[in-house]
């Protein structure tokens, strides 16, 4: 990989004053599209799904804790897997304290379509403390797109259909066996035991959320493959 160019101090203030400028730029504009992330409207969520948790069978208004915001990430965990995606895994590795996640009356979670015998063994494998369930035998992942399945639902990944991803030119993601998982994320809305959606992201759309991904784009080298 290329090295940065060598300067002076002088040189290099002024270069970096001239990315600082495209920074505040595009920090506006984050915060622009942030206000109207929140500003979406949203969809009340009529069916009744079933999760496996450590306690049983639980519905998804049970996964906001009594809290009024839920973030789900959809791990990639297939039930003939021994093991959580590297990828996923590493995204999860990341997760410290949801104590001030909690503290917004927001409750984050995974959920995975392998059994929970087998998510509760890699979770406590790889020590993690966040909640995690099974959403085996439920539609939750494929009405939510992160499991591809044509036989389920007709294909749709980052709200572009099977017709679309096929007169793309990278589109290997979306051409597996089906079914198969691809991660993504959900927000939902509480209003007292109605259960609303109110967002979703693919790919790409989930790198805010990571430590090691934004830290690393702060550095000389980059993210060198991550």
């Amino acid at each position: 990989m290329e090295l940065p160019e060598i300067v002076s101090r002088e040189a290099w203030v002024v270069a970096r004053k001239r990315l600082l400028a495209e920074e505040k730029e595009f920090t506006k504009r984050r915060d622009e599209l942030n206000a109207k992330r929140r500003r979406l409207p949203m969809v009340e969520v009529a069916e009744e799904y079933v999760f496996e948790g450590p306690a049983g069978e639980v519905r998804l208004v049970d996964l906001f804790e009594g809290r009024q915001q839920l973030i789900v990430y959809h791990f990639m965990f297939q039930p003939e897997w021994h093991a959580g995606c590297p990828n996923c895994s590493g995204f999860a590795d990341d997760i410290g304290s949801l104590d001030a996640l909690n503290e917004k009356s927001t409750t984050f979670a995974a959920v995975s379509r392998a059994p929970y015998a087998k998510i509760a063994a890699f979770k406590e494998r790889k020590g993690w403390t966040f909640p995690w369930y099974s959403s085996a035998g439920s539609r939750f992942n494929y009405d939510y797109h992160a499991t591809l399945d044509e036989s389920v639902v007709p294909l749709s990944y980052n709200y572009r259909t099977k017709a679309e991803w096929d007169a793309l030119p990278n589109n290997a993601h979306v051409q597996g066996h089906q079914p198969f998982d691809l991660h993504a994320m959900s927000c939902f809305l509480r209003v007292g035991d109605d259960v609303h959606h109110t967002y979703s992201t693919y790919g790409r759309g989930t790198d805010s959320m990571g430590f090691t991904t934004n830290a690393i784009d702060l550095t000389a080298l980059g993210r060198q493959g991550l």
